[in-house]
């Protein structure tokens, strides 16, 4: 025992290969061995990344940021609703005041006073549009409500009514519309009730009878999605079929053209464009003819009013059409 010799050191060269090489070591040799390029794109992307952020975790204050924010956002929504339920309060007391103030009793003179102001300034619309839901109550209700917005048209003395309906139900039941229309015609007027005629482009039209040839005091027009992008695209490509066989020019179709073809098919531009509904969505309404209309809404309505008609052609007569002046 007492002439073992001590172990060898744990450093010195005699046990270097009983111990592995230190990771350090490997990873310097290993970095060693790359390639410059190598080396230097993992400097420039070392020098991309953000810094380390060595400052101490504070969740106390994390929590209480975290529930700062949520109070804000719930103090934002509450707010917001508070004004959306009082918006729309405003609103209904508003329509349901001004539809007892301004009711008509269907009488053909109290519609008449109510826009004698804009005939006399000559601002009354010749050409008013609407758009009508047949999803909204179904098919009678349709009817109806076209009925309705008729005898407003005639008893204010506007010529043209065009009535928009996405799916084109209403251009199956163009009888059914006209003696729809001629009986309520006949609630506001009597016997001197005004000249009708209901049709559907490019269907053939339905006139009172007795009447063919005569001038009517009221057009109404059912128009559907079909007669607006559809259309345009058929006339485009009647165009240049008719280019390719050399008929006409490219230098012939012009917007003139166009307009008067997209007007002899569909409607002509209407003045005034009335959407009963809480938001201006016009369901796929022809492009081409609303280019310079006037659209009007009342927010949070969703029904059918006189109250909303009215109101439509008051501010119709406000505005100035400058035409890119």
């Amino acid at each position: 025992m007492a002439n073992a010799s001590p172990p060898p050191p744990p450093y010195s060269s005699s046990s270097s290969s009983a111990y592995p090489p230190r990771p350090l070591k490997s990873a310097l040799r290993s970095r060693q061995q790359k390639p410059p390029e190598v080396l230097e794109r993992e400097r420039a992307l070392l020098a991309r990344l953000p810094a380390a952020d060595l400052s101490r975790e504070k969740p106390i204050r994390n929590f209480l940021a975290t529930r700062f924010y949520k109070f804000v956002l719930l103090t934002i929504h509450l707010l917001f609703g508070i004004y959306l339920k009082l918006r729309w309060a405003y609103h209904n007391i508003l329509n349901r005041g001004l539809s007892i103030l301004y009711y008509h009793h269907r009488t053909p003179q109290l519609i008449r006073k109510d826009v004698k102001e804009l005939e006399e300034r000559g601002k009354l619309p010749e050409h008013v549009s609407v758009i009508l839901e047949y999803e909204r109550g179904g098919l009678d209700t349709l009817i109806d409500e076209v009925s309705e917005i008729s005898c407003w048209c005639a008893s204010a003395g506007i010529k043209t009514l065009s009535v928009y309906e996405q799916t084109g139900i209403l251009k199956s039941y163009i009888s059914t519309s006209h003696r729809s229309i001629s009986q309520r015609l006949h609630s506001y007027f009597g016997r001197s009730r005004p000249r009708l005629r209901v049709h559907a482009p490019p269907l053939s039209s339905l006139h009172e009878p007795g009447g063919e040839g005569r001038e009517v005091d009221l057009e109404v027009i059912f128009i559907s999605e079909e007669d607006g992008r559809e259309s345009l695209v058929d006339l485009t490509k009647t165009l240049c079929d008719m280019a390719q066989r050399g008929k006409i020019a490219s230098e012939d179709v012009s917007v003139e053209l166009i307009d008067a073809e997209v007007t002899e098919n569909t409607i002509s531009e209407p003045d005034l464009l009335i959407l009963f509904s809480p938001s201006v969505v016009l369901r796929g309404y022809p492009p081409w003819q609303i280019r310079l209309t006037e659209i009007f809404h009342v927010q949070d309505n969703s029904g059918v009013g006189y109250q909303v008609f009215l109101r439509a052609l008051h501010r119709f007569a406000k505005t100035e059409m400058r035409f890119g002046r």
